[in-house]
């Protein structure tokens, strides 16, 4: 067989795995990678375009061709790799083959290891290689490696080590509450909108669901579960990442429960986040007109090729109508990076979507007391900063958004808006019968979610990318003008202040 001449994925780079490696990788064990193919054409002349397209045309103008399917087909073939899934408006080609062969057709090196948790996992270090006749339809390969890539966003509140319970926490809310006192649209409750919780763990159980909202006098969501990648509804233990899904679940659900929710599952890995974007946005059954998102990393942790790729199925959503709400991390400025410096969360900082970031809330009976940004500990607050892969866009350009505080570089600003997030002030939840009070801008993502399935009804068509709209009249915000995010070993970070600023955004968004 002629060996075809390879080059260098372009931003496929990969930093060694900090575990040391166990050597009990079986290479004829059989693995599934995504291959994402370019688009047949670009639609940056459609971006910021009022002008909707439907998913039919979508694929048809800009999902992959087949003929660049075809062509990387020949090429996996050469090397035993088999198709297991194509899906052109996805771009998206799965292939299945044994790690060997993986190995061979890619010019990678996989090794065993073990993540945080004990569990074996994939590893690689360095560059992906593809044909070079294959270098402008190739934009990325996932999979090979399968070590985790996101957190969930949640900060339990306890006291003495113990989770608090309801009773014990009068300064909590529960997310219908905070609608009523954010000022969200009465009269609305979302019907007609599905609303897209994306989730890389966990579970919930049905029965929690009934109780909670039966608890609220709020009639019970639809609720279903799709699996992607194999990836399930899975619920074990309060302390696992069940509190992310039935946060999710229940702030959303509480905001708007005329919608029907639909809790994507994934693994955690690149290729099953990937995934799980592509899947729910492109999803023509339950066709979501807003999408979830409280799980992320800091920008350092990621791949460039996997930034880009997410980063251009958020593009897509802004052409399908589609609302993307991000939690933008709960560790402050450091974002859980422990080098000194500043950073910010992907895929918060993806410039298509809504970076949801953290509040502590204060009530003096029916009236807000105090708003101020979210910090409680030194590693415990609000993400946001200025990211350092994402250029500053457009709708920025009079935000006076600031360099980054490492290199000055003139990137993208987290987060666009802000709400409840601190423990102490947070969100009464029932997971696994147990009753929590949970925080963290993962339960800002879900109620932002909640609040544009209300508008969308509102107004009788899908809201879809906001953000140029809320920088355009940053009026629709309340502003957040004090405290700080400051959080690494130096004590650096942003401030919050008049005007958009690193730690609230514009503020508290009620309507748009």
């Amino acid at each position: 067989m002629r060996t075809p001449k390879k080059i260098v994925l372009p931003g496929s780079h990969k930093k060694a795995h900090a575990a040391p490696d166990t050597g009990t990788l079986d290479r004829s064990e059989a693995i599934e990678v995504t291959v994402r193919i370019r688009r047949k054409k670009s639609i940056e002349h459609k971006i910021g375009s009022e002008d909707r397209i439907s998913q039919k045309n979508y694929e048809k103008e800009f999902g992959a061709s087949q003929k660049d399917v075809e062509r990387v087909e020949a090429f996996a073939g050469q090397y035993h790799l088999s198709t297991a899934e194509v899906d052109l408006a996805r771009r998206s080609l799965i292939l299945r083959g044994s790690i060997a062969d993986m190995e061979a057709a890619f010019g990678v090196k996989l090794n065993g290891s073990k993540d945080t948790d004990g569990n074996d996992i994939r590893v690689r270090e360095g560059d992906i290689f593809i044909p070079a006749k294959l270098k402008d339809i190739i934009e990325g390969v996932f999979g090979l490696d399968n070590r985790p890539v996101a957190r969930p966003m949640v900060r339990l509140a306890t006291r003495d080590g113990q989770v608090v319970s309801h009773a014990a926490a009068p300064n909590a809310f529960t997310a219908d509450q905070l609608a009523r006192i954010y000022g969200f649209p009465e009269g609305f409750n979302g019907k007609g909108q599905t609303i897209a919780i994306l989730e890389l763990g966990g579970g919930y159980r049905a029965k929690d669901i009934r109780n909670y909202f039966k608890s609220l006098g709020i009639k019970k969501p639809s609720v279903k579960a799709v699996s992607v990648d194999h990836g399930k509804n899975t619920p074990s233990t309060p302390n696992s990442a069940d509190g992310e899904v039935m946060l999710d679940i229940e702030v959303a659900g509480a905001v708007a429960p005329g919608a029907k929710i639909v809790v994507y599952f994934a693994p955690n890995t690149d290729k099953g986040f990937l995934d799980m974007i592509t899947k729910a946005l492109h999803d023509t059954h339950n066709k979501p007109s807003v999408i979830s998102i409280s799980w992320g990393s800091a920008e350092a942790n990621w791949t460039d090729q996997t930034m880009k790729s997410m980063n251009e199925t958020f593009k897509a959503a802004s052409l399908l109508g589609v609302t993307i709400c991000v939690a933008s991390g709960d560790s402050g400025s450091s974002d859980s990076v422990n080098d000194g410096r500043v950073h910010v969360d992907f895929p918060a900082s993806s410039p298509y979507v809504l970076a949801c970031g953290g509040t502590r809330l204060t009530m003096n009976g029916s009236k807000i007391a105090s708003e101020t940004v979210w910090h409680d500990s030194n590693t415990s607050a609000g993400g946001g900063g200025v990211s350092e892969f994402f250029p500053l866009p457009d709708y920025q350009a009079n935000a006076n958004v600031p360099g980054s505080l490492n290199s000055r570089f003139e990137g993208r600003g987290v987060p666009d808006v802000a709400g409840d997030a601190d423990p102490d002030t947070g969100y009464k939840v029932l997971v696994d019968g147990q009753q929590m009070v949970v925080g963290g801008t993962s339960a800002v993502a879900p109620l932002y979610a909640g609040l544009v399935a209300r508008i969308n009804q509102q107004k009788g068509k899908s809201a879809g990318f906001i953000n140029p709209v809320i920088y355009a009249n940053p009026s629709l915000c309340r502003d957040i003008t004090v405290g700080n995010n400051n959080t690494t070993a130096a004590n650096t970070g942003y401030s919050a202040g008049p005007g958009w600023d690193a730690c609230t955004g514009l503020g508290v968004l009620s309507k748009f």
